[in-house]
């Protein structure tokens, strides 16, 4: 479409029934995916390491066909997400967090979609909007939810400016052209003649496509520099001008209006569950509170009362907290510290205090300890973008030495405070590095960027370890309450030969300790512990909560990494006045979960 006078709100809305919100958004196992990346129609044979294994690696140019194809389209479609949903409904997923779909440049391989040029348009490499309504329509029936990306921040390199070096100095720097279909700098800025240049060249819908859209003031260089950071070009794609004025007293641009409606219509349109919003931190808080507030009250009136929106959100952990609470925002995706710390601990090379401190130790939580965090966070580890490790980007299991702990990863992420989300290829161990973000991204059908290191096959192993494992997890997740709201509590341990009781830390070399930690919830506790030690299994004394325990009560066994200890049952024993305790065996790498009855 052209113009957002192509579509009637009313008229899309007004004889159909939407999906209902969950009741929850916090009880709920995400999984977030590259559509490019993840799944096409055309299927592949699948991924046998043993002859598989770096077969796009076999000689040099093989080498480099692989490593270039990784900056371009591989081939991931809406319609391949739609045939691979009952493999995710089998992993345990129940929200689907998608990259945005909307058109891109022709001239550009921004494959990821984070470059925006027509808003109301699918981009032909992803399929129509159709096969997006057909995958959340199918979705639903499996009791999928569907999350979109989007941006209001930026739109993709549409225009080029008539300066040599434009970079951020706080002035407008004037405008050379809006880029024609082969990407040239020739459209008239002040007046372009839109009949001529659609669809491809400018930007769209036609409200948007004129030079007041945009901020025009070059790229941000100092990017913890404000109002550097809300107002500068974001690399090569071109800031918004929003609006402007205090959170209170905001007033929307017209480009902010138009995309707003832009996005009700793809609500409308394909009966989205909710948006994740890009690049939040680079946005004026007046302009989140603006474009929420309308998303929200437009799908209220279609029955969906708790459509989310969960924001990215740089900056650190009150940063986010703050404009969550200042915006609507209903969750900020947990960025910065919290994966790379999590991964820390999974790994053994972080002390657990430094992780679990993450959740408890805010000035300013006002709902109750743990519950801001518990309800309004989503962690992750492994992610597309992976910003808190700036030079070489990798998964989990790149570190060869700790990947058989990826399993203990997502235990610790199911089982802690906040809500889970995964990133496709986890589950089934990708080990993607490098020194760019092409290394993260691999390919999980194929094509000529797969996982490992391959080319033409397909990695939806459904008994793949990690998947199998992953999957057992989200049961009991699903399963106990305790596991997705309980209070947590980082629990002390000690030797079995004393009463030493502490908080289990890392040497300068790795934690060599049982991690332990319970979830309480209507006095029923359940008792988690890790060991990190690769090799050998561990005993240890671990504290319980005393004022709901008694010596000689017990706890059972719900679930085992050694499937023979689930059923046992363990007592409860005294260590000092005051302080009772379980005695725990956790086998090498190895997890279990233990419930008070």
């Amino acid at each position: 479409m052209k113009s957002i006078q192509e579509f009637n709100l009313k008229e899309i809305t007004e004889t159909r029934e939407y999906q209902k919100s969950p009741e929850a958004w916090d009880e709920q196992i995400f999984y977030f995916l590259l559509v490019d990346r993840f799944a096409s129609e055309k299927e592949y044979p699948l991924y046998d390491e043993k002859t598989d294994y770096e077969n796009a690696l076999k000689t040099d140019k093989d080498k480099q066909n692989w490593l270039d194809s990784g900056e371009k389209w591989i081939g991931g479609t809406l319609k391949g997400i739609t045939d691979k949903l009952d493999y995710l409904k089998e992993l345990g997923v129940s929200v689907l967090w998608i990259s945005p779909v909307l058109k891109q440049p022709v001239y550009s391989d921004n494959y990821h979609g984070y470059g925006t040029q027509n808003f109301l348009q699918i981009d032909p490499h992803f399929g129509t909007k159709d096969e997006l309504k057909n995958l959340v329509d199918e979705a639903h029936k499996r009791g999928i939810y569907i999350i979109l990306d989007v941006i209001i921040n930026h739109t993709a390199d549409v225009f080029l400016y008539d300066a040599a070096d434009p970079f951020y100095t706080g002035q407008e720097y004037p405008v050379k052209a809006f880029r024609d279909k082969d990407g040239k700098a020739v459209i008239d800025p002040n007046n372009p003649d839109y009949s001529t240049v659609w669809p491809e060249g400018g930007v769209w819908p036609e409200e948007i496509f004129n030079l007041a859209t945009f901020s025009k003031k070059g790229y941000i260089r100092d990017w913890e520099s404000d109002p550097e950071y809300r107002e500068g070009d974001f690399f090569s794609l071109k800031n918004i001008n929003t609006g402007s004025g205090k959170t209170d007293a905001y007033k929307p641009s017209e480009a902010l209006k138009i995309l707003t409606e832009c996005y009700k219509y793809w609500i409308a349109y394909a009966d989205l569950d909710g948006f994740r919003m890009d690049t939040v931190k680079h946005l004026d808080p007046g302009a989140v509170r603006f474009f929420v507030t309308e998303i929200k009250e437009f799908t209220q009136t279609l029955g969906k009362k708790d459509f989310y929106i969960l924001g990215e959100i740089t900056g650190g952990m009150e940063f986010a907290k703050s404009i969550c609470e200042n915006t609507g925002l209903d969750a900020a995706l947990g960025i910065n510290k919290i994966p790379e710390i999590l991964e820390n601990v999974a790994k053994g090379y972080s002390s657990a205090e430094n992780y679990f401190s993450i959740f408890t130790n805010s000035q300013i939580l006002s709902e109750g300890e743990n519950q801001w965090y518990h309800k309004r966070v989503i962690t992750m580890f492994d992610d597309h973008d992976m910003v808190y490790k700036p030079q070489h980007k990798e998964r989990f299991t790149a570190d060869k030495k700790t990947a058989p702990l990826l399993k203990n990863a997502v235990f610790l992420n199911f089982f802690t405070a906040g809500v889970p989300c995964i990133y496709y290829g986890t589950e089934q161990g990708f080990d993607g590095s490098g020194d760019h973000d092409k290394y993260v991204r691999e390919s999980m059908f194929g094509g000529e960027f797969g996982a490992f290191r391959t080319r033409n096959k397909s990695f939806f192993n459904r008994e793949h370890p990690v998947y199998k494992e992953m999957k057992k997890l989200a049961e009991l997740r699903n399963e106990y309450i305790h596991l997705r709201l309980g209070r947590q509590y980082l629990r002390e341990i000690s030797e079995l030969k004393t009463n030493n009781f502490h908080l289990p830390q890392a040497d300068q070399t790795r934690c060599r300790e049982i991690i332990a930690w319970s979830r309480i919830f209507s006095q029923d506790e359940f008792l988690l512990a890790i060991n990190c030690e690769l090799e050998k299994a561990q005993k240890t004394k671990v504290l319980i909560d005393s004022e709901i325990h008694l010596p000689g009560e017990k706890f059972i066994c719900v679930y085992s990494s050694d499937e023979k200890k689930i059923g046992e049952e363990i007592e409860i024993k005294e260590a000092d006045k005051g302080k009772n305790y379980l005695e725990l065996e956790i086998p090498a790498k190895g997890r279990a979960i233990y419930r008070s009855f």
